[in-house]
């Protein structure tokens, strides 16, 4: 039997990120991270600084993106991502996160960015 689809969202403060049909996502609020499946309760959350996003798309592919704070829209048909920034995983080197993670101070901006990339690439390797 195949899985409920519904419609996912990213977008950051510059620009939309992403728009498609998912059977999953997941992703990091102040309350804990949180999966939604379709026909979720409404919900809004507020995304976590240092935080990532995982889509998986009605077809299996899993996709992982960084993100900056924002906030999470969740409908029974939908799920909105509103991000002050995020980035791809495909775009990160995780090597260089990993050292800017260790040479920042825990909690400033740049080591919330670091944890951040970090996360997204090794959420989009499982």
């Amino acid at each position: 039997m195949a899985e409920k689809s519904f419609h996912v969202e990213v977008v950051a403060a510059d620009e939309k990120l992403y728009s498609g049909e998912a059977t999953f996502v997941i992703a990091q609020t102040t309350s804990g991270e949180l999966g939604v499946l379709a026909n979720h309760e409404p919900l809004l959350g507020q995304l976590v600084a240092g935080g990532f996003v995982v889509i998986v798309e009605e077809g299996g592919k899993r996709l992982s993106a960084a993100v900056q704070g924002g906030f999470l829209s969740v409908t029974g048909e939908s799920v909105t991502v509103l991000a002050e920034s995020a980035q791809w995983a495909d775009g990160i080197d995780a090597a260089a996160e990993r050292a800017a993670l260790e040479a920042a101070e825990p909690g400033s901006e740049e080591y919330n960015r670091a944890h951040s990339r970090l996360a997204a690439a090794e959420h989009a390797a499982k």
